[in-house]
């Protein structure tokens, strides 16, 4: 029996307030913990709620961007910071920034979130992000944003 968006959306606020009040490690456990507060769910639909919500695992757990993030980009990069490892230019209007395993989607979606003039958009995979920019000026601003803001000092 298909759910309302209502009951869709009541779900994912309850997601939300268990992710920003443990630890969730895993997919299952999360369903678990759902149940526990009367809500069913399949580990499929909780796989596509944190792909609506733009959570992804980030050093092996699951972490939402909190909204506060999302209003200061500076600040919400700045915490994400400690995953990324390295930003580097791939040529003409593409930057790519390395991250630790399992952190490139968090840390794109907070760039892309960011409203970053710069960013036309990102690509994500499990520790590589692919950014485009419209010209190399853009890529020169955005380059020295992304190693102000993320970047570990040497």
């Amino acid at each position: 029996m298909p759910i309302s968006a209502e009951q869709r959306e009541e779900r994912q606020q309850v997601i939300l307030k268990i992710l920003r009040r443990q630890h969730v490690t895993r997919q299952d456990e999360l369903v678990e913990l759902l149940r526990k507060r009367g809500i069913e769910a399949t580990q499929s639909s909780i796989s596509r709620d944190l792909r609506q919500l733009g959570i992804s695992k980030l050093d092996q757990e699951y972490r939402p961007v909190e909204e506060d993030e999302e209003a200061d980009a500076g600040k919400g990069l700045g915490l994400l910071a400690e995953f990324v490892e390295e930003t580097r230019t791939a040529g003409p209007y593409q930057t790519v920034v390395k991250t630790v395993a399992g952190a490139a989607g968090q840390v794109a979606l907070a760039l892309d979130r960011c409203g970053w003039p710069e960013i036309v958009g990102t690509v994500s995979g499990d520790d590589t992000i692919f950014i485009a920019t419209r010209t190399g000026g853009d890529q020169r601003r955005l380059v020295a944003k992304l190693r102000a803001r993320l970047e570990k000092p040497a």
